[in-house]
């Protein structure tokens, strides 16, 4: 499944490292292994304030986090190939890959694959559904080459 894909970058060099868009892309298309659809999606990679900005606007948490997806809300009689859009920090994301000692590119991919699967529709607020999205995660992660980022050093909260 190949996804119409806008990867945006709102950070500048010195702030950040953020992967190419062929990379992910790459991740994006394993996320969405099973989606026959056509679908259109954005990444935007930003920097802290933005995210805290995001966060505190949509969720009520006024602290900056590493990704934050927004599904598209489709409207009746209304057939749109949108997914949504994923808001990565790469300031944060970069940090959580230190802290946790992972290669910074896996930490990207968890967090592109993360992101993709809430708009998908999957979630981890209840322990059964944490259960079942954290399977594909690592499913999706384990296809790509990737470890089990809920080995050991178990990640911050990815929402």
């Amino acid at each position: 499944m190949n996804a119409n894909l806008d990867v945006q970058y709102a950070v500048s060099d010195d702030e950040a490292d953020p992967p190419s868009p062929g990379l992910i892309r790459s991740w994006v298309d394993a996320a969405l292994f099973a989606q026959r659809d056509e679908s259109e999606l954005t990444v935007r990679i930003v920097d802290t304030a933005e995210i805290q900005y995001l966060n505190r606007t949509y969720r009520q948490q006024d602290k900056p986090t590493n990704v934050l997806s927004f599904p598209f809300e489709k409207l009746d009689g209304i057939e749109l190939p949108l997914l949504g859009d994923v808001v990565i920090c790469a300031a944060i994301v970069a940090l959580e890959a230190q802290q946790q000692q992972k290669p910074a590119q896996d930490h990207w991919a968890h967090m592109v694959v993360h992101g993709v699967l809430h708009l998908l529709g999957y979630d981890h607020i209840k322990e059964k559904d944490a259960e079942i999205m954290e399977g594909l995660e690592i499913e999706v992660l384990q296809r790509l080459g990737i470890a089990n980022p809920y080995e050991e050093n178990r990640p911050q909260e990815a929402v």
